[in-house]
């Protein structure tokens, strides 16, 4: 099996069996509004999705980040499943978790 890596909001990777928290918090980095969910590696918290945008009572928006944690989770063992290395991502147009091959998304690198 390969190993399986997620992706931040800065486009770098953190090695998901590194991560020892995965938590969400009340409003975005730049805003009170919305949620911000991280993922915790070595003490570092690592931004997986911030979202200002997402309306609604502070109840109704950590509940929905609630749902992304757990969704995430559930991510990261299907993805453990793959033969490949895997790159889980959040995908803000659909509110879903999506997986990559890690070697489909170098392959269109020049050596």
């Amino acid at each position: 099996m390969g190993e399986v890596w997620i992706r931040t909001i800065h486009n770098s990777l953190v090695r998901a069996d590194k991560v020892t928290e995965i938590a969400s918090t009340r409003g975005s980095l730049h805003e009170d509004q919305g949620y911000a969910l991280k993922v915790i590696v070595d003490g570092k918290a690592h931004v997986v999705i911030d979202d200002a945008g997402l309306p609604g009572s502070l109840a109704e928006r950590l509940e929905f980040a609630r749902h992304l944690e757990d969704a995430l989770l559930l991510a990261l063992d299907e993805a453990k499943m793959a033969e490949a290395s895997m790159v889980v991502a959040f995908e803000p147009e659909t509110d879903r978790w999506a997986f990559a091959a890690a070697a489909e998304l170098t392959g269109g690198l020049s050596r």
